[in-house]
């Protein structure tokens, strides 16, 4: 009887000693979360925001996306946010990512999608987007100034990353190799114009250059950035479109 008391004695010692380790461990981690939610309240908070790659958009129109909700003064709170969710896609842009600096500042990385030309489809009414490929990757409303522009060229409707659906497979390639060719080039003009012929033209405000058919696309367009520059301020049309190896003669028709 009395080896059974000390063992009841002994079993009520252990279990409080064990409520007292869990309480006080217990405490501990209160103490350590509270802390921790302290930290993260009062030190990780948006002072800066460091914003790399963007072209379309302005630092501040990217900002502004990031800090798009009322917990986005919390650094941590916006880093967190981008890794694990999905987060609301931007227009012409592929990605963002986001990263501390220090507690105070964001970096923001943006990556924009590649975009080289734009046609208007009227089914939808919106602008379709497409990269080096002819892969639509956006479609929108809104008509972005420095994107070429084609015309005389149309579709039933378009699939978001899916090819341009032109009736004519060659007809995409040349406009494939001019959108390129004028990237490369840094000489986008305002609109890129496909005649029913086939023929092509180049719209530079008050200058249209005539390209022609698709024989030496490339060679034509490479020859530009040296003429146009010398043609600031005029208006008239530059005619290309019989350059070849052997016939080199460019000439330019002013109109006064």
């Amino acid at each position: 009887m009395e080896r059974e008391k000390k063992q009841n004695l002994h079993r009520k010692r252990t279990r409080k000693r064990k409520r007292r380790l869990f309480l006080k461990a217990f405490g501990i981690f209160l103490l350590l979360a509270g802390a921790s939610a302290l930290i993260v309240y009062y030190v990780f908070t948006v002072k800066e925001i460091i914003v790399e790659g963007n072209e379309r958009y302005t630092d501040e129109q990217i900002q502004k996306f990031v800090q798009s909700d009322e917990y986005s003064w919390n650094s941590l709170y916006v880093v967190l946010k981008y890794q694990f969710f999905n987060v609301e896609a931007v227009p012409f842009v592929e990605s963002m990512e986001i990263s501390l600096k220090n507690p105070h500042t964001l970096k923001v990385q943006v990556y924009e999608k590649g975009i080289i030309g734009c046609l208007y489809i009227k089914s939808i009414g919106q602008y379709a987007y497409f990269d080096t490929d002819g892969f639509v990757v956006e479609t929108s409303k809104e008509e972005i100034k420095d994107i070429p522009k084609v015309e005389g060229l149309d579709c039933d409707k378009v699939v978001l990353y899916e090819k341009l659906p032109l009736k004519d497979e060659a007809i995409l390639k040349n406009l494939l190799t001019v959108t390129r060719s004028l990237k490369k080039s840094g000489i986008e003009p305002e609109t890129i114009q496909f005649a029913d012929s086939g023929e092509m033209s180049l719209s530079y405000g008050g200058i249209e250059v005539l390209l022609g058919e698709a024989d030496y696309l490339t060679k034509k367009i490479q020859r530009l950035p040296y003429i146009l520059p010398e043609l600031t301020g005029k208006r008239g049309m530059l005619h290309v479109e019989n350059w070849t190896e052997n016939t080199t003669d460019i000439v330019f028709d002013e109109i006064k």
